[in-house]
């Protein structure tokens, strides 16, 4: 007889989430390179590592998704049951440094666009113009 599996616990399940090349960050990068926008992807030297890069046009985008940035904590939309202060605490920080890391981009003369993972999914061809838009214009 087969054992049933076990359901995967938060952590672990958190555990498995990426940082980088999640399927938001794909479909954008699939939508500016077919408009022939050409960029860096997570680039180690740029401050925050933005996950697309358009270095000589000094533009960082970036892809959040609502839970690690903070969009369902400060909705108060989603918070955590268990382990709820850890959870606040983490996304908090997360927050915190998404700011630090645009106020250093635009000290260095940085254009940053954030965009939403719901955005992405529901508005690629929107999040790509913007994108597109700023980029000719500088």
């Amino acid at each position: 007889m087969k054992r049933k599996k076990q359901p995967i616990g938060r952590s672990e399940n958190m555990r498995r989430i990426k940082s980088k090349d999640t399927s938001i960050e794909i479909l954008l990068r699939k939508e500016l390179w077919k408009r022939g926008l050409r960029y860096q992807k997570n680039a180690k030297d740029v401050c925050g590592k933005p996950d697309i890069v358009f270095k000589g046009k000094k533009l960082a985008v970036f892809a959040d998704s609502e839970f690690w940035h903070g969009k369902y904590l400060l909705e108060e939309k989603y918070i955590p049951k268990t382990n709820t202060e850890f959870w606040v605490k983490k996304i908090t920080r997360n927050i915190e440094r998404d700011k630090k890391v645009n106020e250093e981009l635009k000290d260095k003369g940085w254009i940053v666009l954030r965009f939403w993972e719901a955005d992405i999914r529901k508005n690629l061809l929107d999040c790509a113009d913007k994108i597109e838009a700023v980029f000719y214009s500088l």
